[in-house]
């Protein structure tokens, strides 16, 4: 963490400094959010980091969430709150899921039997864990941040949508209509209206998209619950089918004693809701027992419990570019359950709410402050909604395979083999963005074969070379909007002026065609905009820092300080290291160009400097 850039200051170093004026606007906004949901807090927090960017985030119940709903944090989320910096306070709180037990009905079909018991996720996939921690503490840490942000942005409370309007003629295109719960209503004026509001959201209603998909049909109940019981694997996340009863999926919960479970009822009728059938706890619990059986299950508390029905619906477009004009720049978003909504068993639904709004928030940041074309927000809905129908095929065959009445062994074990093949799915981190403006067809991803253009960049251990830390590099890539190079030194490379790493900063300081010279603004910090670092092969106590190239130190803020955290030499582990890992050409090096949102853009050649500057081109603003 770095500070004191502009001079010393005193008292907690990861309150920002506040924008001035930072209170609410006046009857107009730059982005107005729709729901405090976690698609909406990951929104906000992402956009109150940026003082030029003014937020409003507005929610109708009556305050932050306490109790229940989601879970499940996958690996792939806890790497993105490590760019937000709350990462560490999720994982002193949580479950970590390690290992699942797989259970099933026993010999001659009688009573329970463990068939296996594996590693959750599989080594070497990312350096964090799957964790379990409920959705009101996730909502927690971003409210810190936001409140940390420059713009001190707080949510709020009682307050929903009632009307959106658009005129493009207008400098606030936008015209939301606000009710309170008092009953009084307030007009606000937008630039972009963002629905982080859930199934039933009034912003899709307002652009006129619709949930499309398959009915509901199976009932399932959950709940949180304080128990005595004699089975042996309540602090393992465990699937147990049995023979006549149903299906039991078991988490345990953090703090070390509450377990949820999610509990297979009936299947629905047509037309039938969960409602209609006045599912009560204690029907939840007789339920639970019976699957169970001949293990005894004792609830000596329920903490919190609902009931739902499975359905996977997905909406067909994520913005409103479908308006009169068809061609329109899209200024009205969905995100999260307001635009896909499946069953908790693929425990996908916060993970994929937050990345949709990491999606969004730092191309309408990049947008809003002069930085992007417009054009830029189009791959929003593109690239989420094709994640969206790829999560809801998967939740449909998990969701079968979990409440199927197998026959036979073999029937039976294909949840396990299927839970097996998708854990890297589950984990988050097999999503990968077609090609498109900011999504480069790489002609060189040999040079970094671990590096796949379109899919999050995957962290490794490095020594940082100005105070020999050991670190990840991905941490370094923090939630502040800035695009990232990272250049893979050759391994004669040592950063002198011979080398490539030299040549590539000598083209980046000074070249009229670089990207730092054309997008950072004047008088701005060299990294502003873009940020370079260097990833060099000798070990660290080999390199001679005053040896490095000026971009690879350079000089910020008003004092013109030194900053020497961006050059990383190996960390060997097990005999191998980033290079090794993450497949990247020893001889020749690689550049890797990174997204904000931490996507690899682009893999090039070092000295590639005319496809450089034609990617970023393609997209960005001149200062």
């Amino acid at each position: 963490m770095q500070y004191h850039l502009n001079g010393y200051r005193s008292g907690d170093p990861s309150v920002s400094e506040a924008t001035e004026n930072a209170e609410l606007g006046v009857g107009s906004t730059d982005v107005l959010i729709v729901g405090c949901g976690p698609a909406g807090l990951t929104l906000a927090a992402q956009l109150s980091a940026f003082p030029e960017v003014r937020t409003r985030i507005v929610e109708r119940k009556s305050g932050p969430l306490e109790v229940g709903q989601a879970d499940g944090v996958a690996c792939r989320s806890v790497e993105m709150f490590e760019a937000f910096s709350f990462a560490e306070k999720v994982l002193k709180e949580s479950y970590w899921v390690s290992e699942v037990a797989f259970w099933r009905p026993g010999e001659g079909r009688m009573g329970l039997a463990r068939v296996d018991r594996i590693q959750d996720v599989e080594d070497g996939l990312s350096e964090m864990p799957h964790v379990i921690l409920n959705q009101a503490r996730v909502h927690d840490f971003y409210l810190e941040a936001m409140r940390k942000s420059p713009r001190r942005l707080e949510p709020e409370y009682e307050k929903s949508l009632d009307a959106i309007a658009r005129d493009d003629a207008d400098e606030y295109p936008l015209t939301a209509t606000l009710q309170s719960n008092d009953g009084e209503t307030e007009t606000i004026k937008a630039k972009y209206v963002v629905g982080c509001d859930g199934a039933r959201s009034a912003v899709r209603k307002h652009m006129g998209a619709e949930l499309k998909g398959e009915a509901a049909r199976q009932l399932w109940g959950v709940m949180d619950v304080l128990v005595v019981t004699d089975f042996p694997d309540i602090r393992l996340k465990a699937a147990i089918q049995s023979a006549e009863h149903g299906s039991i999926l078991i988490i345990p919960r953090e703090g070390g004693y509450m377990v949820r479970l999610y509990i297979e009822l009936d299947e629905l009728a047509d037309g039938e809701r969960a409602s209609d059938r006045n599912v009560t706890s204690e029907m939840l619990i007789e339920s639970a027992g019976a699957i169970l059986s001949p293990y005894t299950l004792e609830v000596k508390e329920v903490a919190w419990w609902s009931a739902y029905e499975i359905g996977q619906r997905v909406c067909d477009v994520f913005d409103d570019r479908g308006g009169p004009s068809g061609d329109q720049t899209p200024r009205i978003f969905i995100a999260g359950d307001a635009c896909h909504t499946h069953s908790p068993k693929a425990g996908q639904g916060m993970n994929v709410s937050m990345a949709d709004t990491f999606n969004l928030g730092w191309k309408l940041a990049a947008v809003i402050r002069g930085q992007s074309i417009s054009e830029l927000l189009s791959t929003y809905s593109e690239e989420r909604r094709a994640k969206a129908k790829e999560l809801i095929d998967f939740d449909k065959d998990m969701a079968r395979l979990f409440s199927a009445k197998p026959e036979t062994p073999e029937e039976a074990a294909q949840f396990q083999r299927y839970f097996q093949k998708h854990g890297r799915y589950t984990a988050g981190v097999e999503t990968c963005y077609e090609p498109s403006l900011i999504t480069a067809i790489s002609a060189h991803q040999d040079l970094a074969t671990g590096y796949r253009v379109g899919m999050r960049f995957h962290s490794a251990p490095v020594i940082r070379l100005g105070d020999a830390k050991p670190m990840h590099l991905g941490h370094a890539l923090k939630a502040d909007g800035r695009w990232r190079l990272i250049a893979f030194a050759p391994a004669v490379d040592d950063g002198r002026s011979t080398g490539e790493i030299a040549r590539l900063c000598d083209f980046l300081e000074n070249d009229v065609t670089s990207p730092l010279r054309l997008y950072t603004p004047e008088n701005g910090n060299p990294d502003a905009v873009i940020d370079l670092r260097g990833v060099f092969q000798q070990p660290h106590r080999s390199m001679d820092l005053s040896g490095l190239p000026r971009l690879l130190l350079p000089r910020k803020g008003r004092y013109g300080l030194i900053d020497y955290e961006k050059v990383f030499c190996p960390h060997p582990a097990n005999g191998s290291d980033i290079f090794d890992m993450r497949g990247v050409d020893r001889e020749e090096g690689a550049l890797v160009i990174v997204r904000p949102d931490q996507y690899v853009a682009n893999v090039t050649k070092l000295n590639a400097y005319d496809d450089i500057s034609s990617f970023f081109g393609g997209f960005m603003k001149t200062a």
